[in-house]
């Protein structure tokens, strides 16, 4: 494995596949906080030559995080599919992004391609390509899962309503939902985060959601994202959820942190099959995002685009139904500005996609970064060119619970118009039958107006 190159004259000698990786990395607030961030542009593209040229099995057999010492990494390469590596292991990770740009590479193709590489690999090719890269190569990859409705089908766009309250307020909540259904959201799931991460908080918002959903027979899902144990307890008590949700990182470490592990995660799946109110087989909802392991001081090193891609290769061992990507809600100090944030989303989704996951995005940014609506704006209809399976779904685009901005129902309505896009089937069909969206997926002019339901 060679570690060094010469650019312009100069050598350029690197410690290992994580520092090749770390400097390969588009810049990135969190790689600079730990300073392993490429020292200019000269190192960053010598970093890009040496990893071109590294093999597919030299990312496998060298990972960013021990084997013995990090479960996230034995999932990773647990979960790989070792025909398939033996087919590619000896490609450079320079021709394996050919091969996928290839417009002769087939979405079946890539299908394959993903239960063959780990998240280290899907980070190195990524780390190689240009922002239209990124979006032709994710726009080839389809990923269909079924929860109690189907999500996924290529020519859909589908989305998360997240009408959250700042008190935990049913009614509040629901006010929300109407609304947001009105426009035509709503098809990936209703997924509220409780403020109160208890028993009484999850059930009480689930069973008035499910009461709505049960009176206009909705086709869709529910989640109420408390912990993944408070969760399972209020499932096995008999709480109206469709699915369980957890946030996961890309090391052990962090998912530490977080209170989950694979042997955790198995058992929210089992308690999802025996009392869940849908048919799956996907049971499960994931977040992640370009950072989360740097907040915790549990990055183990690794640059935070990395770090994603290994989370990618640990959600896919479980064949979740959604994956939702936050890159931008921490803050300035691992996605600084809007270019960072853009290219995140962007990386995030096409090395998702690779892994074989059924990827939803949320440009989203905090008040306290320079961030802001236009930057969101660019990076969600590119997340729409690259074929992302959902957004989020949220009141004037502002989370008052949470505290930062997102897409609204207005931006959900306007991203599904310009790229010809249609809900998930089921629920079209609904939307339809109550008169808000015509046969081609545009909205009528009854949509927007909530009081439908009152």
């Amino acid at each position: 494995m060679k570690l060094k190159t010469i650019v312009n004259g100069k050598v350029y000698q690197f410690k290992d596949v994580k520092d090749v990786l770390a400097k390969a990395n588009e810049p990135k607030a969190g790689d600079r906080l730990q300073k392993i961030a490429a020292s200019d542009e000269t190192e960053r593209v010598a970093a890009k030559v040496v990893l071109s040229e590294m093999l597919v099995e030299d990312l496998v057999e060298n990972p960013t995080v021990p084997y013995e010492k990090d479960e996230v990494t034995r999932v990773n390469l647990d979960g790989m599919n070792k025909k398939t590596y033996e087919r590619i292991r000896r490609m450079s990770i320079g021709n394996l992004r050919e091969l996928i740009l290839d417009h002769k590479t087939t979405n079946d193709d890539l299908k394959r391609i993903s239960r063959g590489i780990s998240g280290e690999v899907a980070a190195g090719v990524a780390k190689l390509m240009s922002s239209m890269d990124l979006v032709y190569g994710a726009s080839k990859i389809h990923k269909i899962t079924r929860c109690n409705t189907e999500i996924g089908h290529p020519g859909t766009l589908s989305y998360r309503i997240q009408a959250n309250s700042t008190t935990d307020n049913p009614e509040t909540i629901i006010l929300g939902v109407m609304e947001g259904i009105s426009f035509g959201s709503g098809d990936a799931c209703i997924g509220i985060n409780p403020v109160e991460d208890n028993f009484e908080s999850t059930n009480r918002i689930a069973q008035k959601v499910f009461e709505f959903v049960k009176k206009y027979d909705v086709p869709t899902q529910i989640t109420v994202l408390s912990h993944i144990t408070t969760q399972m307890d209020a499932m096995r008590r008999g709480t109206p959820l469709s699915m369980i949700f957890q946030s996961i990182a890309g090391t052990e470490k962090t998912n530490d942190s977080f209170g989950v592990t694979k042997k955790l995660i198995q058992e929210a799946y089992q308690v999802a099959f025996e009392f869940g109110i849908s048919s799956g087989p996907n049971l499960l909802y994931f977040e992640t995002g370009q950072g989360s392991e740097v907040s915790v001081d549990a990055d183990e090193g690794v640059d935070e685009m990395t770090l994603e891609a290994r989370t990618y290769g640990f959600a896919r061992y479980f064949d979740p139904f959604m994956v939702n990507n936050v890159s931008g809600f921490i803050g300035p100090e691992t996605i600084y500005d809007g270019k960072e944030m853009i290219r995140a989303n962007l990386e995030d989704h096409f090395m998702g996609k690779l892994m074989g996951l059924p990827m939803g995005m949320a440009p989203c940014f905090t008040n306290h970064t320079p961030i802001n609506m236009d930057d969101q704006q660019i990076g969600t209809m590119l997340l729409t060119m690259a074929g992302a399976n959902f957004f989020m779904g949220i009141p004037h685009g502002d989370d008052v619970m949470l505290a930062y901005q997102d897409t609204s129902f207005h931006d959900d309505a306007c991203l599904r118009e310009l790229m010809g896009k249609k809900p998930a089937p089921e629920f079209h069909r609904w939307l339809m039958k109550k008169g808000l969206m015509d046969e081609l997926g545009k909205l009528t002019a009854l949509a927007g107006d909530a009081s439908i339901f009152l």
